[in-house]
């Protein structure tokens, strides 16, 4: 068990999000936190407190009208920590190599192989042949709907039909080097994890795995290592005091 540190990009700006307020109409989401700090900023602090593995995740799409900024901050960053960050947000065969080119040790990827929300294993196959496996993210976030958890992508805002079982992820694993799940009904909200989720997550034992989502205190997570059994990476955004919250980056900067 070990901390990925995140750089969350909107609007051309670093921000904490509540995860499922996100819209692409308008640029609007609900903010706990916008810095005043570039993208760059934050990946130098992480390369020189040597934690590698974090994400940078650009939160406007292509056809928004912040989105050269995003990606400029985006870009910035990885060039900062060059081989020590991944990077998400409209990654495509296309575009895969230019971010893997600019410091990129992965690729972070929803969007493209769920097409309206069905996925397409051929998009998979593709992302696999354009960047190889070993530099690959999949990122199944996903939300509570019935009882279980669907893969929502579009920037969360539209649920697959993907139910998330350790089937799938024995199936998706042969796809991409580590899986990135986001519990997004609770991101951004610091009140606590998706404690089923984690369950599930830590009890499957392939790849590595890092959660995200509520972890919003040190008793949060203590419960987060005791439910996951130690075995999942786990992100903390909004909660953390380098982003205004409480849980000292100072403390799990060194777990």
């Amino acid at each position: 068990m070990r901390f990925r540190p995140c750089i969350d990009i909107h609007n051309g700006k670093v921000k904490q999000i509540i995860g499922g307020s996100l819209e692409d109409k308008g640029n609007v989401a609900d903010e706990n936190f916008t810095s005043q700090l570039d993208a760059g900023y934050y990946a130098g602090l992480y390369k020189k407190d040597g934690l590698a593995g974090g994400h940078i995740i650009l939160l406007n799409p292509p056809g928004s009208e912040y989105y050269a900024k995003t990606k400029s901050q985006a870009l910035k960053a990885l060039g900062a920590y060059p081989g020590g960050m991944q990077v998400g947000g409209g990654i495509t065969p296309e575009n895969a190599g230019e971010y893997l080119d600019a410091g990129a040790s992965h690729v972070i990827v929803t969007s493209y192989v769920f097409k309206d929300g069905i996925f397409y294993r051929d998009r998979l196959e593709r992302l696999v042949s354009a960047a190889g496996r070993e530099h690959i993210v999949l990122d199944l976030s996903c939300r509570k709907k019935g009882d279980g958890y669907y893969v929502v992508t579009d920037r969360w805002q539209r649920f697959t039909d993907m139910r998330l079982s350790g089937e799938v992820l024995d199936d998706l694993s042969g796809y991409c080097d580590e899986f990135l799940v986001h519990g997004v009904d609770v991101e951004g909200k610091a009140s606590g994890m998706e404690t089923e989720l984690v369950r599930m997550l830590g009890e499957w034992g392939g790849i590595p795995v890092t959660y995200a989502g509520g972890i919003g205190s040190m008793d949060d997570l203590e419960e987060f290592s005791e439910v996951s059994g130690g075995s999942l990476d786990f992100t903390i955004g909004s909660a953390l005091d380098l982003f205004g919250g409480q849980i000292p980056y100072e403390t799990v900067a060194r777990m």
